[in-house]
């Protein structure tokens, strides 16, 4: 190789006018046309005899400062995140899909102040309102007690063990006409068992006494054939007023606190307000009030006996005098001890205050909660639409 022949041109390797100018041009970023921006056009082995150079192409910066400010061109180019949901706002007509509203649109639209003072008013009455369930088993169980408590003191007394004591205490009235303790023991509890059991009238009606003659007549036998049909049937109905009452009960102890003893409460006084009523009506008149008594249940004519009658020797007046008083205290004891147990005192209302009011702000809560809810998801929709 000579001298005089060409050297071959080095690459241009000068670092002085931008060090951070990319080494290659695909390492350079895009410009908001798509291309490259290209680097400034040098001096090449086939440029023109007369020095001079050529232009740069059109648009391409030259220096990092031009390429920067592309850059920002490209950034502001972007559409912003909600574009689609504002240009359908604007031109009025319906999103072809479904695009999320702007996260501040539900607070910026609030509903109209009759809309919002309905919705107040709502929530306070529905705080404010009791169920109506507890307060209708509270009034059943009112009424069931006295029931209950007169069914089981009736029971009580249609027992061998009071017609026992009857019998044996001093000043009970003898037989006139031959039936001492023992037999009057027998034969009346033969009439007792009757009334609770099963059997039909020949349980009475075969009957015989010591000289062979029918113990009961057959109008008797037919009056206690009534007794019984009432006694059963006010036994199957205190039977039923029990089960209602405990299922009341069940009810009341978990969704009414202090339902139970407010019911039995009232229960007692209803109770009481009605036997010592009967006790008044007894004592000006007993008589009277015997006679209207059977009036009520039985028809006339088929409860009247004579003094000779086996009925009249088993259970004479006093018979009816004392079990009358028997079942009179056993009711009375019962409401009154059910009255003490049942006061509302501070305490007792303080429980059961407690717990009606954490009921209601749970429920209160619950409302404020939904309506809350029913608010954000109308402004939401609203501000969709």
């Amino acid at each position: 190789m000579s001298d005089k022949s060409p050297k071959p041109q080095e690459p241009d390797t000068d670092v002085h006018e931008d060090p951070n100018e990319p080494a290659f041009d695909w390492m350079k970023p895009k410009t908001s046309s798509g291309a490259s921006p290209a680097a400034p056009a040098k001096a090449s082995p086939a440029a023109p005899a007369n020095g001079s150079t050529a232009a740069p192409a059109a648009g391409q910066p030259e220096s990092r400062a031009d390429r920067k400010a592309a850059e920002a061109a490209d950034a502001d180019t972007e559409p912003p995140l909600f574009a689609d949901t504002l240009a359908d706002a604007s031109s009025g007509k319906q999103p072809s899909h479904y695009s999320e509203p702007l996260p501040t649109s539900a607070l910026q639209v609030r509903p109209p102040e009759d809309e919002v003072a309905r919705r107040n008013a709502e929530r306070e009455q529905a705080a404010k309102a009791k169920p109506v369930g507890p307060r209708i088993f509270q009034v059943l169980l009112a009424v069931f007690y006295p029931v209950i408590l007169l069914v089981l003191a009736v029971r009580a007394v249609t027992s061998p063990l009071f017609l026992w004591v009857e019998y044996n205490r001093p000043g009970f009235p003898g037989d006139g006409y031959g039936f001492n303790t023992d037999d009057r023991m027998t034969y009346g509890s033969y009439a007792v068992d009757y009334l609770s059991n099963w059997a039909g009238p020949r349980y009475l009606g075969g009957l015989v006494n010591q000289d062979g003659a029918k113990l009961f007549k057959d109008s008797e036998v037919a009056h206690m054939a009534d007794v019984k049909t009432v006694i059963l049937s006010s036994f199957g109905a205190g039977v039923l007023l029990i089960i209602l009452s405990i299922i009341g009960i069940i009810y009341l102890r978990k969704r009414s606190n202090g339902g139970v003893r407010r019911g039995l409460f009232a229960g007692s006084i209803v109770t009481l307000v009605i036997i010592i009523g009967l006790a008044v009506l007894a004592a000006l008149s007993w008589q009277q009030f015997f006679t209207e008594f059977h009036r009520i249940f039985f028809a006339n004519g088929t409860w009247t006996f004579s003094l000779e009658d086996t009925l009249i020797r088993l259970f004479p007046g006093q018979f009816w005098v004392d079990a009358g008083i028997v079942i009179g205290a056993l009711v009375f004891i019962a409401a009154t001890l059910t009255f003490i147990f049942t006061w509302p005192t501070k305490r007792r209302r303080g429980l059961a205050s407690g717990g009606a009011d954490r009921d209601t702000e749970t429920s209160t809560k619950d409302t404020e909660d939904e309506s809350e809810s029913a608010d954000v998801r109308g402004t939401t929709a609203e501000s969709a639409r």
